[in-house]
């Protein structure tokens, strides 16, 4: 019966954001492999590169463009839903381990928090996996409470729904395997340390049974995947990107960093965390009967967050937080049941305190380089590509544009909802001084440019946390400057005709006479 209220929230609160464009990799990977499924029945991508990321996402997508059609705000609506449905799983989870009143707060700050909330409009396979991970989260805690052994008689249907949930986060995303596999290992510690007890053994037996289940439909995937392509894991490209090319101890380390970061700090994490660290240093009242979440409980989910923050310090080339999105409603969920504990009579003080924070983290950017998807960013970043698209759609429709990844897909796919016919582009990876070096020596392949801002960064006068990093984040994170319009100009010889900027993003069209 909540599910209804928590759709109608999240949609609403969302509701200006429902006809944007497409962005980013929702363009570069999510909606065209879900566009050939609806077209052709494939589970294969044939208009975009295949990299191996399971097909249930396109496959949801494609059931639900028949429904709704396939316009934007409809499969922002699908969103939406998955969204509602993953906030449905935090409340159940959090009144299993504690009560109605923390689990109301945890959803409210998991909703609000940026990267979530930037996260429910976007067609990312992230989100179908998160909301999958937290509901399978949910039926194994709500089997693992401290009356475990008994309701495993009475409840034996908790691990099937469990794998059942898992199965469906691996087929989401590959890597959504790491929860899972994390609980098998602390499964098997327990059944090794409980073996003489039958009971015991055989409650984590089901589970070690259940929670290594997920990796069939998984292992199924790849095998038809590399049946129809000759790769298991994606194209070779894609794979050293995201796997070899990163087994640098160095870059381990760099990564574990950030990832500490992005936890436990990253748009505003840090105001509940401190609040919670700060918490426990004062007594509990002996009058306090409040019970904290059980120790086998918080256990289990250091567990997972410990286990994910390792493998996504390896596994991806791109550090996007979006990859540790069911972990933030753990580590809310945590906080909050600290502060009930710690502050019965004024814990509801830091939930204001933290929800205030993140509600500035949707819209006011941190003094550091970040994914601009990680809050409303990304929507200054689709607005101006929009006005800059719209302005060559109508001054240079027969133009051959110069610009880069992801420009060249909303000028060649007229389906991502940025032009209305394909514009031909000539791609450069970036617009830093390397790249349009080598663009400045075929001026004939292109008489309009479309430049932008490929990295936020903090403006040069501004406080940037992250300045003394620049040199390993160029190295190992793709971190570069891009050239202002008027540098690009000065050396390709050609004229800004348009330009805007919007909170740190900019862009820019450029247009340059036939007589260079």
């Amino acid at each position: 019966m909540l599910y209804p209220l928590f759709f109608v929230a999240v949609y609403l609160s969302h509701f200006r954001l429902l006809r944007l464009p497409y962005f980013w990799d929702e363009g570069g990977y999510y909606i065209p492999a879900a566009w050939d499924f609806f077209r052709t029945g494939t589970l294969i991508p044939q208009s975009t590169v295949t990299n191996a990321h399971p097909p249930l996402p396109s496959i949801l997508l494609a059931a639900w463009w028949h429904l709704s059609g396939y316009v934007v705000s409809g499969t922002r609506t699908l969103v939406c839903m998955v969204a509602a449905a993953g906030l449905l799983g935090v409340f159940k989870l959090a009144r299993t381990l504690t009560n109605t009143t923390v689990a109301a707060v945890t959803v409210l700050l998991t909703a609000i928090y940026p990267i979530w909330f930037a996260q429910s409009t976007l067609a990312h396979a992230d989100i179908f996996a998160a909301a999958f991970t937290l509901w399978g989260l949910t039926f194994y805690f709500n089997q693992n409470s401290a009356e475990a052994p008994s309701r495993l008689a009475l409840n034996p249907i908790y691990p099937i729904y469990a794998a059942v949930m898992f199965s469906l986060a691996a087929l989401s995303k590959e890597t959504s395997i790491v929860t899972p596999v994390a609980l098998v290992l602390w499964e098997t510690t327990l059944l090794l340390q409980n073996r003489r007890e039958p009971l015991s053994r055989r409650l984590h037996s089901s589970w070690i049974v259940a929670l290594l289940t997920p990796i069939l439909p998984l292992a199924a995937w790849y095998a038809y995947h590399y049946h129809h392509t000759g790769f298991v894991f994606g194209n070779p490209e894609f794979l050293r990107y995201n796997a070899t090319a990163n087994l640098d101890a160095y870059r381990i380390a760099l990564c574990l960093w950030h990832r500490l970061l992005h936890l436990f700090a990253h748009m505003n994490m840090f105001v509940p965390v401190v609040c919670m660290i700060a918490a426990m240093f004062l007594p509990v009242a002996a009058t306090n009967k409040r019970l904290p979440i059980s120790r086998p409980a918080l256990k289990a989910i250091g567990v997972i967050l410990l286990a994910n923050w390792i493998a996504f310090s390896i596994l991806g080339g791109a550090l996007l937080t979006r990859y540790l999105l069911p972990m933030y409603p753990l580590i809310l969920l945590v906080c909050v049941s600290t502060w009930r504990r710690r502050l019965p009579e004024r814990w509801l003080l830091l939930a204001a305190l933290s929800a205030a924070a993140f509600l500035a983290g949707i819209w006011i950017n941190p003094p550091y380089a970040f994914a601009p998807e990680d809050n409303l960013t990304y929507r200054d970043f689709i607005v101006l590509h929009q006005q800059a698209v719209r302005f060559i759609d109508l001054k240079y429709p027969q133009a051959t544009v110069l610009t880069a990844w992801p420009a060249t897909s909303e000028l060649n796919r007229s389906e991502l909802g940025y032009t209305n016919h394909p514009v031909k582009t000539t791609p450069i990876l970036n617009f830093s001084l390397d790249q349009i070096g080598k663009a400045a020596a075929d001026p004939g392949s292109y008489d309009v440019a479309l430049i932008f801002s490929t990295k936020w960064a903090p403006p040069a006068n501004r406080v940037n946390l992250g300045r003394q990093n620049e040199s390993a984040d160029t190295k190992y994170f793709d971190f570069h400057r891009d050239l202002s319009p008027s540098e690009v100009a000065t050396i390709l010889h050609g004229e800004v005709v348009w330009q805007a900027h919007r909170r740190g993003e900019w862009a820019a069209v450029l247009h340059f006479p036939p007589y260079r």
